[in-house]
């Protein structure tokens, strides 16, 4: 359970890159959604002028909920506490009076995709793709729906979570408003994140922190709503047709 990292360094122009890791495809278990949300807060110092959310790697943007904790959940609050890690990070981007940049190289799954719709502003590669696979393995996308329902709205997120073993592609994401960017490689992604930024970081900072509380205006039922969604989520995964799934899941 000590695999993984989340670190952030500020560049001198302002830019706060936080990047995580995880061996199994970027994955997250709870130490490091915990990490990931108190590096988030963290970067709301004055020096910080915009987050740059990104993974370690080149081909895989995040896994998602880490399928061992998953398997090791032995009672409902505990089953809780694990996905509130989301509702931690989600809610950590939402309050931030930063402007926060995704940087998708590769595919999400899951509470990868969530993080992506929590993101203000989301620039892909090409390579980018998405899936909400919930649902396969008898739970559900919970927590990060509101997330979702905000960025892409109900039809998309249907059309999401109910195809839990198609992954749509960067074009289909940036279609329905999850990617506001995509580029043919990552090279040309991050010259796209390099301009987009830098246009902005000579903005006033009230205005742009007036921006950010205008975009997630009506959203502050969140510190609520999203923990109670875990609780549907924990009780779920403890179910014995979840964790039948998510054995043969890590099976293949």
């Amino acid at each position: 359970m000590d695999s993984g990292f989340v670190k952030t360094e500020i560049t001198t122009d302002g830019l706060a890159v936080i990047t995580f890791g995880h061996p199994a495809h970027n994955s997250l278990p709870s130490y490091l959604l915990k990490q990931l949300s108190e590096h988030i807060q963290a970067a709301a110092e004055p020096a910080v002028k915009l987050i740059l959310l990104q993974s370690d790697g080149d081909r895989t943007f995040c896994a998602g909920a880490s399928f061992d904790e998953l398997l090791a959940l032995t009672d409902e609050e505990a089953g809780k506490a694990f996905f509130s890690g989301f509702a931690h990070v989600i809610n950590a981007i939402r309050r931030s009076p930063k402007l926060v940049i995704g940087r998708t190289q590769g595919k999400a799954i899951g509470g990868g995709v969530g993080l992506m719709a929590a993101c203000d502003y989301c620039f892909a590669s090409e390579n980018a793709a998405v899936k909400l696979s919930e649902i396969s393995i008898n739970i559900g996308p919970f927590v990060i729906a509101p997330a979702l329902e905000r960025k892409i709205g109900l039809s998309a997120f249907t059309t999401l979570s109910l195809n839990p073993t198609t992954f749509f592609d960067s074009h289909w994401a940036q279609r329905n408003g999850l990617v506001h960017s995509v580029q043919p490689t990552t090279t040309e992604m991050d010259k796209a994140i390099d301009e987009f930024c830098n246009t902005l970081f000579n903005k006033n900072p009230e205005a742009l922190t007036a921006l950010k509380q205008t975009l997630w205006q009506g959203t502050d039922h969140w510190e609520v709503s999203l923990y109670d969604l875990a609780t549907i989520s924990g009780r779920l995964a403890l179910d014995e047709e979840a964790q039948r799934s998510l054995r043969e899941f890590k099976s293949r």
